[in-house]
C-alpha cells in the first residue's frame, strides 16, 4: 500500500463522488477508479459500496480513513522536518570555544544565529585550545573559536580544517590600579622588564605564549612569570589580588574586577585574532548555515 493510494482514497471518502474526486486530484476518473479496486484488493476487503446513484464507506472504509488521516499527516511532518534539515533550518550544531573569547564577538555571534535559525538546537562547550583542536578533528564539535596569533603553527599543522579570521583583538596590559605604572596612557612593553607576570601555561596555546616571549625578548628582558593560570578571568583575578600584571585581549576589558585597570601597549603592541575553524569534509546544513552567517557577518 502506497500513500498515493491513500491519498486517493482519502479523496473519494471525502467527496463520496469519484468524478469530484478525480478532479480534485488532478487525475483521469478511470485511473483513480483502478487504484481504488488496487487498493482494495491488496486489503482484500471492500472499502466503498458503490451504487448508480451514490458511493459509500463500508465499515472497513470508515477504519482505514481514520488511520489514513494520521498516516498521510505523519508523512507529511517527516518530509516537511526532513526539507527543513536538509535547508538547515533544524538540528543541532555543537560548539567549542575558549572561555576568554566569551568575552568578545562570540555572544553576538550566537544570538544572530539563534534569531536566524531558531530551529537549530546549540550545544556549548568551553574547552582549553588543545582540547578545542582535538574535539574537532574528532567530530565531538562542529565549529570551534579560538585565539591565535596570525602565524600560529596550529593553521599550518590541521590540514584538515578551515579557518575564517573573525576578529583583530590586540593585547592590553592589566595591572593592579595602584600601580606605578597606572598612571601612564599607554605602558612600553620594556617598563614591564621588571614585573612578576601572571600568564597561562605555554601547553595551553604554545603559538600566543611564545609571541609574549618574543616580544618581551625584544623589549629586553624575560618575562618573569610566578603564577599560572587556566582561564582568562583568573589572571585577571590574580592581578587583582597584587600577584601580578598579565597580559589580556582588549575584549577582556569588559571584565571589570575591582583593583584592576587596562592599559594599551606602545606600537609595536602584541596582537591576536579570534578565528573560527570547522571541519573540510563536515557538509552539514546546520553547519552551513552558520557558516554563512558568518561570511555575511565579516562581509
Amino acid at each position: 500500500m502506497e500513500n498515493r493510494q491513500l491519498r486517493y482514497f482519502v479523496a473519494v471518502a471525502e467527496t463520496l463522488h469519484f468524478g469530484r474526486a478525480a478532479e480534485r486530484l488532478h487525475l483521469a476518473q478511470p485511473s483513480l477508479s483502478h487504484q481504488i479496486l488496487a487498493l482494495e484488493h491488496e486489503l482484500g476487503v471492500s472499502l466503498l459500496r458503490r451504487t448508480k446513484r451514490r458511493v459509500e464507506l463500508t465499515a472497513a472504509g470508515e477504519r482505514l480513513l481514520d488511520e489514513a488521516y494520521k498516516i498521510l499527516e505523519q508523512t507529511d511532518r517527516a518530509v516537511a522536518l526532513a526539507r527543513q534539515a536538509g535547508r538547515g533550518e533544524i538540528g543541532s550544531l555543537r560548539v567549542g570555544f575558549l572561555s576568554s573569547v566569551a568575552y568578545g564577538n562570540l555572544p553576538r555571534l550566537l544570538r544572530a544565529f539563534q534569531e536566524r535559525s531558531p530551529g537549530i538546537h546549540l550545544e556549548l562547550r568551553e574547552l582549553t585550545t588543545p582540547d578545542l583542536q582535538r574535539a574537532l578533528e574528532t567530530g565531538e564539535v562542529d565549529v570551534g573559536f579560538f585565539r591565535l596569533d596570525a602565524s600560529s603553527a596550529l593553521l599550518e599543522a590541521t590540514p584538515g580544517l578551515s579557518w575564517q579570521r573573525m576578529q583583530r583583538d590586540p593585547y592590553v596590559i592589566a595591572l593592579p590600579e595602584d600601580h606605578p605604572l597606572a598612571a601612564r596612557p599607554a605602558i612600553a612593553l620594556g617598563a614591564l622588564a621588571q614585573e612578576r607576570f601572571v600568564l597561562f601555561p605555554r601547553r595551553l596555546n604554545p603559538g600566543l605564549h611564545d609571541l609574549i616571549t618574543r616580544h618581551c625578548r625584544e623589549a629586553g628582558f624575560e618575562p618573569r612569570i610566578t603564577q599560572e593560570a587556566t582561564l582568562m578571568q583568573t589572571l585577571i583575578a590574580l592581578v587583582a589580588a597584587g600577584l601580578g600584571v598579565t597580559f589580556a585581549p582588549t575584549s577582556m576589558q569588559v571584565l571589570r574586577l575591582e583593583g584592576v585597570c587596562y592599559r594599551p601597549l606602545e606600537a609595536p603592541g602584541i596582537e591576536a585574532f579570534e578565528m573560527a575553524a570547522w571541519r573540510r569534509d563536515d557538509d552539514s546544513p546546520a553547519l552551513q548555515a552558520f557558516r554563512e552567517m558568518l561570511r555575511e557577518l565579516a562581509t
